[in-house]
């Protein structure tokens, strides 16, 4: 399937191919713009509305395709009515307007994790690129109130970690991550750290219980929905490769085989690249695998751990299955479903393009799966979903079809691109600061000028972080983290508004009422009723009163 690069209706342009999310299929930190995300980091919400205002009418393009995607969903608008407001709200037209809509979210068992979003990032882990703009994504992500999560591999990347004999002495970029986003940490959000087999073997638990105690949440990972193998980076320095190999990492070349060599001194050879290992490799049944789930959930609690959370990628019904009833079971306090059509740091482009179930084919099944437990009695796991969500519609959306079980949507490049947005803009205007954030423009695109020369001027959100945190401390906050919480508050209005015409003040009232289905498969696949056939027996009632 195909998506336009261009919407004439807000300016903005794709620099390359378009996925479903809007994104560019290839996103590039040094990006000069503008797809619509990009755009968004700094004007924020005006960025929920045609351009030129005064001067044009608008109309849209929206084509309905036979693809089984989001796309194949439209959110139900109502005549009357209204639910969720809160306390001390009535229901009158005074008080039933959007921006009385809360969009606060909140998900665990014992204890709950708040968020002031319903949203938050997907694992962000040993590619270089999340390193380098870390600040900007945690604290824009604090800041914000959402959570965060540090994926895979931190510590076993970090020439300055030391291991040994499987227990962290020291992790100073693992910290580095935690610290800064519990810097500005304020009671909403969270910062989660993921484990996989070669965490588990470095002893990450360990070391995180010791030191933060249960400030961080743990979290175990099954897969993603980019790829069906384990974490990759890949390196150009054969000593830093031969570094990893030692660290018990697969490296592909094989950095210390003499052909390897030669190829690497002759420039044949440009680069390695590291593999994690895959998990459970070693079971064959699922009964085996629930077994190893619920031993590794009880040691983490045993250590002290009381937040545990799981994710798993695109696999097919039985893994999505077991992970639904494994979670249940083991009480965990969260699971997200990554669907085929999500963004990574590194995947096979091939594997990335045709592995894995699609994101809303993924999340029919798991809404449905969810059910069959409910109906059993079971206390059923929150889920959120995440595969290729970037914008406001697509959150609703994916709450609305997984609800009640869904709690919150994760998303990974959308949360990114402000942060890269944001770091080559202040690397311009305070070039003695480009390298340090990562700013890869000497100088001020159209794209930005045209909004504006300073910070105060380019970032629609500006004042609203000053206003939270004062003028002084505005001065440590990397401009990434303000193009994100920009994006953050056009992404929360805009769902807002799609919540008000649901007449849905809430978050926990959004239903699967609230999406119609715009093709005979999706209404197939997903339960989700036609177009026409929503509330079509009701509507033929009003007409023989």
């Amino acid at each position: 399937m195909s998506y336009t690069k261009t919407k004439d209706v807000l300016g903005t342009v794709n620099r390359g191919d378009v996925a479903e999310s809007g994104l560019c299929t290839l996103c590039r930190a040094d990006c000069t713009g503008k797809c619509e995300t990009y755009l968004t980091g700094m004007l924020g919400r005006e960025m929920l509305y045609p351009r030129d205002f005064g001067m044009v009418t608008a109309g849209s393009s929206q084509q309905v395709g036979p693809e089984l995607s989001y796309q194949g969903l439209r959110i139900n608008g109502y005549l009357y009515g209204s639910s969720g407001l809160r306390e001390g709200l009535t229901h009158s037209a005074d008080d039933c307007i959007f921006p009385n809509v809360s969009i606060e979210t909140e998900f665990g068992v014992q204890q709950k994790t708040k968020s002031r979003v319903p949203f938050m990032t997907g694992a962000l882990g040993s590619t270089f690129i999340a390193a380098k703009y870390w600040e900007s994504f945690a604290i824009g992500a604090a800041l914000s109130g959402f959570p965060i999560v540090i994926g895979e591999n931190v510590v076993g990347i970090d020439k300055e970690a030391v291991i040994d004999n499987g227990k962290i002495i020291k992790a100073p970029e693992l910290e580095r991550r935690i610290d800064t986003y519990l810097r500005y940490y304020d009671g909403y959000g969270a910062i989660l750290v993921q484990m996989n087999v070669e965490d588990t073997r470095n002893g990450v638990a360990e070391f995180l219980i010791e030191k933060y105690g249960n400030k961080v949440i743990i979290e175990l990972k099954w897969g993603q929905g980019a790829k069906c193998i384990g974490g990759e980076i890949q390196v150009n320095d054969i000593e830093y490769a031969v570094f990893l190999k030692k660290r018990g990492y697969i490296v592909d070349p094989d950095p210390e085989s003499i052909q390897a060599k030669e190829a690497f001194e002759s420039g044949a050879l440009k680069a390695f690249s590291r593999h994690s290992r895959l998990g459970y490799t070693d079971l064959a049944t699922a009964e085996e695998v629930r077994d190893a789930f619920m031993k590794s959930v009880a040691h983490l609690r045993e250590i002290g751990f009381q937040r545990i959370t799981l994710k798993t990628g695109s696999y097919g019904m039985e893994a999505l299955a077991m992970a639904i009833k494994f979670a249940s079971e083991a009480k965990l306090d969260l699971l997200t479903i990554d669907g085929s059509g999500g963004g990574t740091g590194m995947s096979p482009w091939n594997m990335m393009e045709h592995w894995g179930v699609p994101s809303l084919l993924l999340h029919a099944k798991a809404y449905e799966y969810a059910s069959l437990l409910k109906r059993q009695g079971v206390k059923v796991v929150d889920l959120a979903f995440a595969g290729g969500i970037a914008r406001e519609d697509q959150i609703f959306k994916a709450l609305a079809l997984g609800a009640p079980f869904v709690k919150s949507v994760c998303m990974g490049r959308a949360m990114m691109i402000p942060g890269f947005l944001g770091a080559n803009i202040e690397g311009v205007i305070h070039p003695e600061r480009r390298e340090k954030v990562s700013g890869n423009w000497s100088q001020l695109p159209p794209s930005v000028t045209g909004i504006g020369m300073k910070a105060e001027e380019i970032f629609a959100g500006y004042y609203d972080i000053q206003e939270k945190i004062g003028i002084d401390a505005m001065k440590e906050i990397p401009y990434g983290a303000i193009a994100i919480t920009t994006l953050v508050d056009k992404l929360g209005c805009g769902l807002q508004q799609l919540m008000a015409g649901a007449r849905k003040f809430s978050v926990s009232e959004i239903s699967r009422d609230d999406l119609f289905s715009v093709t005979r498969d999706v209404e197939k696949e997903t339960g989700i009723s036609f177009v026409t056939h929503a509330q079509d027996e009701h509507a033929k009632q009003i007409l023989y009163w």
